[in-house]
């Protein structure tokens, strides 16, 4: 009897500190099509756009937060490290893709690193925006991305959200880097 109250109790405290995790709150996004899953926040809605992204989804009441993947062809590329190292791919990114010099904006990395899940390298970029206005309306964006190559197609997950609200989605927006998966 105490034994099974005992495991009861522990039971319950499992998931209660399960709960607490940077995931909780998150969804499973897979494309198997195109062989990629992720996690994203419950209550974020996926929406159309132009341009190449593969999938966005947005926050209902916070729309300036957000997670997209793009998927980009190479041609004789064997392995991501044969693009460059995380700040050689990174600064490439910031400069052709995030705040090319005719978009007005402007970037800077603030860290690059290399992961390896699966037996696949991703590389790990964080960078601020600064898109474009005079010193009183521009705004500062916070950004975190995930890179990956497989298939002959480069993978770039993305996330960000504005710069006040970073503190507040750092941890949860590290947790969708985190899941981001390439099959």
């Amino acid at each position: 009897m105490v034994q099974r109250f005992l495991a009861t109790v522990v039971a319950i405290v499992v998931v209660l500190l399960t709960g607490c995790t940077a995931t909780s709150g998150l969804q499973a996004f897979v494309d198997s099509y195109d062989g990629y899953e992720f996690l994203y926040p419950r209550g974020w809605v996926q929406v159309q756009v132009d341009g190449p992204a593969d999938v966005v989804f947005h926050d209902i009441i916070q729309t300036t937060e957000n997670v997209s993947v793009v998927v980009n062809s190479v041609s004789s590329t064997q392995s991501l490290e044969d693009l460059g190292s995380p700040e050689e791919v990174g600064d490439r990114l910031l400069r052709n893709i995030i705040a090319p010099s005719e978009s007005g904006r402007s970037s800077a990395l603030i860290g690059a690193s290399s992961q390896k899940a699966d037996g696949k390298t991703y590389y790990i970029l964080e960078y601020a925006v600064t898109l474009p206005g005079d010193a009183q309306t521009a705004r500062q964006r916070h950004n975190l991305s995930s890179i990956t190559l497989s298939r002959g197609n480069v993978y770039t997950l993305s996330v960000s959200a504005p710069e006040e609200r970073w503190p507040k989605v750092e941890d949860q927006f590290k947790a969708i880097v985190a899941s981001f998966t390439v099959y």
